[in-house]
Formats: C-alpha cells, sequence, structure tokens
C-alpha cells in the first residue's frame, strides 16, 4: 500500500495494489499536480488504477485526471447523490482554489451498495455512515490491517460536523463508533493529517469523542488541533459549530 500526502491541507491519496499490476486509488488530490505526479509515479512503478473509491462528495475527494485512466469510480450512494446535485459549486470552488484540474471528470463516480469494493485485489471493506458528510465510506483492509477513514480520525483537523443534516452530532457519533468496532486495525490513515498505528488511533478517537460531548454542551475544551496557528477556516468552522449547538 502506498499513501501519498500533498502539500495542501495535508490531503493523502491511498493506493492498495493488487494483481496483475491493477490498484485500488483512494481520493486521489489534490492538485493538479499532485495527480499528474501520482500517475506518473504509478506509470514508473507498472501500476495501472484498476478502480478508484471516493470516501465522501467534498470536493477534494472527487477527483481524477485523465493520466489515471478510464477506470470505474465508486462511492455510496447519499455520497454520488450529493455530488451530483453540489456540482456547480464543486466545479467553482475547484477553479478558485486548485486550478487546472480537467472539470469533466470531477465527481464522476458511480452509486455502489455492497459490503466491499469489487476488483481483484486485496479485500477492501467499506464502513459508510453519515458523520461529516452524507454517504461517507471509509476503507479497512483487513490482510493490511489498515483503515483509510475519509476526513475522519485526524491528528490535525477538529470533527467538521455536516450541520445541514438533520442530527449530524448522532451522525458523527455513529460514525465514529462504527470506526472504532472495526476488529483488527493496525495503522488508520486519514483524509487530512498522517498515518498512524492502532494507539493513535484510539487517541483520536478519544479526542474527537471529547470534542464533540464538549462543543455540544456548550463547554470550554482545549483540543491540542485548535491553536492561534490553525488554518483560519477551521478556527472558523469551530465557531460556527460552536454557535450551531448555542443556538
Amino acid at each position: 500500500m502506498l499513501v501519498a500526502t500533498s502539500s495542501y491541507a495535508l490531503t493523502t491519496s491511498t493506493v492498495v495494489v493488487g494483481s496483475s499490476g491493477g490498484c485500488l486509488v483512494i481520493d486521489p488530490a489534490v492538485t493538479a499536480a499532485d495527480l499528474a505526479g501520482l500517475a506518473a509515479e504509478l506509470a514508473a512503478s507498472g501500476l495501472r488504477p484498476a478502480v478508484g473509491w471516493s470516501t465522501h462528495p467534498h470536493w477534494d475527494h472527487v477527483l481524477w485526471s485523465r493520466e489515471l485512466g478510464d477506470a470505474p469510480r465508486y462511492a455510496a450512494s447519499a455520497a454520488v447523490t450529493l455530488a451530483e446535485t453540489d456540482r456547480a459549486s464543486i466545479l467553482e470552488y475547484i477553479r478558485q482554489s486548485v486550478p487546472g484540474h480537467d472539470l469533466d471528470l470531477v465527481g464522476r463516480m458511480r452509486v455502489l451498495d455492497a459490503p466491499a469494493i469489487p476488483w481483484d485485489g486485496p479485500e477492501a471493506r467499506l464502513i459508510v455512515h453519515d458523520g461529516h458528510a452524507p454517504g461517507h465510506g471509509a476503507v479497512f483492509l483487513p490482510e493490511a490491517g489498515v483503515l483509510v477513514a475519509g476526513d475522519m480520525c485526524s491528528d490535525v483537523e477538529i470533527p467538521l460536523l455536516d450541520t445541514a443534516a438533520d442530527d449530524p452530532l448522532g451522525d458523527y457519533r455513529t460514525g465514529l463508533d462504527r470506526l472504532a468496532s472495526v476488529s483488527g486495525v493496525r495503522q488508520v490513515v486519514p483524509g487530512h493529517g498522517h498515518p498512524g498505528d492502532d494507539a493513535e488511533l484510539r487517541r483520536r478517537l478519544a479526542l474527537d469523542a471529547a470534542y464533540l460531548d464538549a462543543v455540544s454542551a456548550g463547554q470550554p475544551y482545549d483540543d491540542p488541533r485548535l491553536t492561534p496557528d490553525s488554518p483560519k477556516w477551521m478556527r472558523t468552522m469551530h465557531e460556527d459549530q460552536v454557535r450551531y449547538f448555542q443556538r
């Protein structure tokens, strides 16, 4: 398995090597140069994308490039629906933030309603929930003991709730519970941040649960991921979540 980390928001791209040179590509990101570099590295290693998976329908997780080929790309049903509904805003954000992408390829996932990704490679089980975004699909690779968590379990980002949902707190807690219940995890790969071992996963799950408890109860909480040096957008999201629960 290969994990590439972009300098843009420490966004990760995960590649699972399969048989006969095929590979599973999860959330390739994030700049056009990053995707070109990923495609070139795969080609140099004799690998070709056999299937793609988007963990959730946010703009930085629905990207692709011509160089990655025309492999089928999948996501959970709710994720595909939202990517289609929000397509115009997703494309506009990409134009403004990371220009140079082939916009025709953005968000072109097929619905996959199955317990695992269909491909000729190591078993890739899906853990679907609605924490952070509708149809958020983490991937667990039991042979390697690796949990590709999507935008959860990060060492650099606080929990980011989907406050447009009917029960964002319940959805996020359900997502954490499902990830915590996965047996055999030896490594976790977040969508943003650094991979960690099983102990680090447990630390992050506990940290996320404590953050949710404090913010939802209107209590102050000293989260180590929130500092004066944290990105402005994350501090703004935190303040928005505080106000959401105050209402």
